[in-house]
C-alpha cells in the first residue's frame, strides 16, 4: 500500500519532491506538476526573454530571470514563472527568499500548463501586485494581457507593449517577431 498524498501542500514540501524531471508549484496548496515543456515553449520563453534583457540595457528597471525559479508570497505558494522581471537589488541578494517584486511575468501556455497558468496562477499573480501578465498562447498567436485589477484579460494579436515604473520609453515586440517560424537553416 502507497502512501497517501497530502490534500494541502506548501511550499517547502514542493521544495523537498525529488527533481524527477518534472516542474513543481504550489498555488493555494494545490500541488501542480508539468513534465518538460515542449520544444515551441522553451523558444518561445527564450525570445521573450532575449528581448526583454535587450530593452532592460537600455532601461534597466529590473532583470529578467527564467525558469526554474523559487517565487512564494507565502507558505502554500511556490510558483515559477516562465519568463519574469524582478528589481536588480532583489536579484542582487541571489535569494530566492527576497525575489518577491515581480515587475512583469510571461507564461508560456502548453497544453499541460494552460488550465493553472489562466486560472490558479493569475489569480496569484494578480494578487500579488504583479502589474502586467502576459499568458502567450504560441498555438494561437495571441497573448492575454492582464493588469492585478482585470477581471477579464485584453487580446494582444498585434504586439506586446511594457513601459514599467521608472522607464522612459516602453518595451514593444510585434508578435509576428515572437511568434515567426523556426529557421531550419542551411
Amino acid at each position: 500500500m502507497g502512501m497517501a498524498s497530502p490534500l494541502y501542500y506548501t511550499a517547502d514540501m514542493v521544495r523537498a519532491l525529488p527533481d524527477d524531471g518534472n516542474r513543481y508549484e504550489v498555488v493555494y496548496g494545490e500541488l501542480l506538476v508539468t513534465p518538460a515543456p515542449r520544444l515551441w515553449h522553451q523558444e518561445l520563453a527564450f525570445r521573450l526573454a532575449r528581448a526583454i534583457a535587450s530593452y532592460l540595457e537600455a532601461e534597466p528597471v529590473g532583470r529578467v530571470l527564467q525558469s526554474p525559479a523559487d517565487i512564494s508570497w507565502g507558505p502554500d505558494v511556490l510558483v515559477q514563472p516562465d519568463v519574469f522581471v524582478a528589481p536588480a537589488r532583489e536579484v542582487a541578494t541571489l535569494d530566492w527568499a527576497r525575489v518577491k517584486t515581480l515587475l512583469l511575468v510571461a507564461e508560456v501556455l502548453s497544453p499541460s500548463t494552460a488550465r493553472a497558468d489562466r486560472i490558479l496562477k493569475r489569480r496569484r499573480y494578480q494578487e500579488a501586485g504583479v502589474p502586467c501578465l502576459w499568458l502567450v498562447d504560441g498555438d494561437e498567436r495571441v497573448v492575454e494581457v492582464w493588469a492585478p485589477e482585470d477581471r477579464f484579460p485584453r487580446f494582444e494579436r498585434e504586439r506586446l507593449v511594457w513601459h514599467p515604473a521608472g522607464a522612459g520609453q516602453a518595451f514593444a515586440l510585434p508578435l509576428d517577431v515572437l511568434f515567426r517560424a523556426i529557421d531550419p537553416g542551411p
